[in-house]
């Protein structure tokens, strides 16, 4: 079911926002909010699929500025597929149900894309350690460092592209880690992030979590690579990591366990990959929380 859709007298939409939805019931009521307050000048579409909890009726609860469409298989591409096809409004930002960026912010993104040449842009990322245990912090301090973490548009939960933009990402194969393969459909001149914009990331915060969600990552990174919508510079390399330590030695312990981390992650993923599974989604629920 769906609310009904923006019509030609409607007001005048900077842009559309497709949003994804499996179960976050947790969080959407607290992404929607941030996303309208003070500003209802985008068509928002937010797409539960396979829900068994309340997504849609606390989506529908934030009023008419937000529509909801419900599809029966819980797939993220497949919704956002229908969330494309239910809006004709560009540019186009794609958003996850759980991460938290401004109206204001993502004006900002819509708006670095008039700059000639940008056909992509996502915000400055802000990953809040709180309540995270002391090994997940040691991680994302040597992953925050990580070259292609700081550039790439990939893991901020928030990607605006234009319509060319968004006509290049539809040509590409669907694979798990999506927004990894967005960022790599653009070279470096033709994304951007807008550090005047900012979006919440809310980390794991056990140990587990974050291995399931590098499970996940690790098993999408191998797809991409596979079929080849990964850069070579999206890897991370042990010249990466010395290259860290050498700049900032502090750092010696922490990398030693990211790379514990990643190593576990890829050794699980590898089984994943050897069975043919890219659908299983490995999320983390004490981000959630």
């Amino acid at each position: 079911m769906s609310s009904a859709p923006a019509t030609d007298e409607g007001p005048h939409f900077v842009a559309s926002i497709v949003i994804p939805a499996h179960d976050e019931e947790r969080v959407i009521g607290r992404t929607l909010g941030a996303l309208l307050d003070g500003c209802g000048r985008f068509d928002v579409v937010v797409v539960c699929n396979g829900c068994t909890d309340r997504t849609a009726d606390l989506a529908r609860s934030m009023g008419p500025a937000v529509r909801v469409l419900e599809i029966a298989e819980a797939s993220k591409s497949a919704a956002v597929r229908a969330g494309n096809a239910a809006t004709d409004v560009f540019p186009r930002v794609h958003l996850d149900a759980d991460v938290e960026v401004s109206g204001a912010d993502v004006v900002r993104l819509v708006e670095a894309l008039d700059d000639e040449g940008v056909l992509a842009t996502a915000p400055r990322r802000l990953v809040p350690r709180e309540g995270c245990h002391p090994l997940v912090r040691w991680y994302l301090d040597v992953w925050e460092q990580l070259p292609q973490v700081a550039d790439g548009l990939f893991a901020r939960g928030v990607i605006a592209l234009s319509h060319p933009g968004q006509d290049r990402v539809d040509a590409l194969p669907r694979v798990m880690s999506d927004d990894l393969a967005i960022s790599d459909a653009f070279a470096a001149h033709e994304r951007r992030v807008v550090d005047t914009a900012t979006v919440i990331v809310r980390p794991p915060r056990t140990v587990g979590d974050l291995l399931r969600r590098r499970v996940r990552v690790a098993t999408g990174n191998a797809q991409a690579t596979a079929d080849g919508v990964r850069r070579a510079g999206s890897a991370t390399g042990l010249s990466t990591l010395g290259q860290i330590v050498r700049d900032r030695p502090a750092l010696a312990p922490r990398v030693i366990v990211f790379l514990a981390v990643t190593v576990v992650a890829r050794a699980r993923a590898r089984r994943l990959v050897r069975s043919g599974d890219f659908t299983t989604w490995h999320r983390d629920e004490s981000s959630r929380s």
